[in-house]
């Protein structure tokens, strides 16, 4: 066994983004990730449902666009080899679960692979409705938040991420996920949901 240390990555208590301009994109929610039955459970999702769930009421209230990503496999899937059959379309791990679900006017982008922006069209829409500030939370943390927060940065959208929206399979991934949005793309961590405030 290998022990490392985490180096340090900069925390801020709080940040004002545009509503107008910023994007709340809630990662991968769903049965078979945050519900202990689910065929993927992270242990500590549950514990971001509530900080998620405020961070969408002001942002909806506030006019910020919402959009949902939703992993997604098929017969065969080449990721059952990797992780095991897990949100299979159709089945009820596959939804998201009913403390975010989606409202009226959110979008909500199916995905195949780890990042958000692979293969669908989230970048165009996020580029239709103006947007420069993407606010990214759910899980898993060095897994589809980390890799839907680089493609973000490598478009040259600005990301921020609070600690307590997102959650991962152990700490050392929470903290190294963190490090890496942080130094390797220049985002914002905000220690907690309530940080986030929308203008």
């Amino acid at each position: 066994m290998t022990t490392v240390e985490v180096p340090e990555y900069r925390v801020v208590d709080s940040i004002e983004l545009p509503a107008s301009k910023t994007a709340v994109i809630v990662v991968d929610m769903q049965n078979d990730f945050v519900k202990p039955e689910g065929k993927l459970y992270v242990p500590t999702a549950q514990a971001t449902v509530e900080p998620i769930r405020r961070l969408l009421d002001r942002a909806r209230s506030a006019g910020a666009r919402i959009f949902y990503t939703q992993d997604t496999h098929y017969d065969n899937d080449p990721e059952y080899g990797i992780w095991g059959e897990h949100v299979r379309y159709g089945t009820w791990g596959w939804e998201i679960i009913d403390e975010l679900k989606p409202q009226p006017g959110d979008i909500v982008i199916v995905k195949t692979r780890y990042d958000g922006f692979y293969g669908t069209p989230l970048d165009d829409l996020l580029r239709v409705f103006g947007i420069e500030y993407t606010v990214i939370v759910g899980t898993v943390a060095n897994i589809c938040v980390l890799h839907t927060a680089a493609s973000a940065a490598l478009r040259w959208y600005k990301v921020v991420v609070p600690i307590n929206g997102i959650s991962a399979l152990n700490d050392f991934d929470l903290h190294a996920a963190l490090r890496q949005i942080d130094f390797l793309y220049k985002g914002t961590i905000v220690r907690t949901t309530d940080g986030i405030v929308f203008k």
